[in-house]
């Protein structure tokens, strides 16, 4: 039995403010870049930036996740801390932390610029406790399949999957920036459903199509 994906037209931030989800879904999701809201300007993109992680956080359910993948990025000579930025909205929502990731973008020992040569992959619940008896590696060697550049890599949206689908009751992947849907195609793969939000229709065609492996990385 194929599993279900649905993508939508529309704004992550307004498809979120309508929709309180069930037990069963949980929030997976890359948010946008400074870059991509120029109209807010860099303080101001902070601000919706935390926000956004807030109303995610607020909108699964006591027991699910959300899970946020995130590269920090250069601006004027500083670095934004992303990571910093998700833990902040998280907060502000009572959510806690249940694993901080480093996920490998460039092989250890290169110098980058820009971007650093490591993401942060965080996983928040409000009332969720895990098992200290099962273990699961803090340092996520490479990124994976890449089916455009600000996409989740496809080896780290396998990890999320068996994450869920071992250690929560969630069994729905929602991502509300889903871009070409990377992490639909992942979930769909490990036979958990998906919905996407994204506001390029163009991209939204392609995230109702995609199809990637069940990556055992």
């Amino acid at each position: 039995m194929t599993a279900n994906r649905i993508v939508h037209v529309g704004d992550g931030v307004a498809w979120l403010q309508a929709n309180a989800l069930p037990p069963t879904h949980a929030i997976v999701t890359s948010l946008p870049d400074h870059s991509e809201l120029p109209t807010l300007g860099v303080d101001g993109w902070k601000q919706w930036f935390v926000a956004t992680v807030a109303l995610a956080c607020t909108r699964v359910a006591d027991d699910a996740v959300a899970i946020f993948f995130q590269s920090d990025v250069k601006h004027d000579g500083r670095w934004i801390d992303k990571g910093h930025l998700v833990h902040t909205g998280a907060d502000a929502a009572g959510s806690h932390l249940l694993f901080h990731k480093v996920v490998c973008r460039k092989p250890p020992g290169l110098a980058t610029f820009g971007r650093p040569a490591y993401a942060h992959l965080l996983a928040f619940s409000r009332s969720l406790r895990l098992d200290p008896g099962v273990a699961t590696p803090d340092v996520l060697p490479r990124l994976g399949e890449m089916p455009w550049p600000r996409a989740m890599g496809a080896d780290v949206c396998a990890f999320v999957c068996r994450f869920l689908l071992a250690q929560t009751a969630c069994r729905t992947v929602v991502d509300p920036f889903c871009g070409v849907g990377t992490m639909l195609a992942v979930a769909n793969a490990h036979g958990l459903a998906a919905i996407g939000v994204e506001l390029s229709a163009k991209r939204a065609a392609r995230a109702r199509s995609l199809t990637l492996g069940a990556t055992t990385a």
